[in-house]
């Protein structure tokens, strides 16, 4: 499609609504972590606690990071705004961050088992897919 007639591929705004409904439940995921009351946190089986418990300030940026650029970026996609691009770029590394700290140092697996590294490798997809799909898009003037 031509950028000229301004008029995009309705894949695009297929991928840009799909890409914010998916950070925006990573943006639900974030409040749920971070206002999760003393009642809640205490029902938690030990070794899942332990985890909240432990979890670093820095590993928590990450996260916010993470999910509300990705929420930003899908924000500026559908707005056809040039900063998607960096934006995605600082979600990604926000989310590399975290799965570091969740997969190296926290050893999350251990307590979840090997099947939670499922979620965790889609959202790195995504994120890697989201930083390569808006870098196109700029680079055809649709953005």
């Amino acid at each position: 499609m031509s950028s000229i007639s301004g008029k995009l591929p309705i894949w695009f705004w297929v991928i840009a609504s799909i890409a914010l409904l998916w950070n925006a439940l990573g943006v639900m995921a974030f409040v749920m972590q971070v206002s999760m009351s003393p009642e809640a946190l205490a029902a938690l089986p030990e070794a899942e606690r332990a985890l909240y418990e432990t979890f670093p300030v820095w590993a928590l940026m990450a996260f916010a990071a993470a999910v509300f650029g990705g929420t930003i970026g899908s924000l500026f996609l559908l707005l056809r705004k040039a900063l998607a691009y960096p934006v995605f770029i600082i979600s990604l590394v926000g989310i590399i961050i975290q799965m570091f700290y969740n997969f190296f140092i926290a050893e999350t697996m251990d307590v979840y088992g090997p099947g939670s590294a499922i979620m965790p490798l889609m959202v790195l997809a995504f994120g890697v897919f989201l930083v390569w799909f808006s870098k196109s898009a700029k680079q055809k003037k649709w953005l």
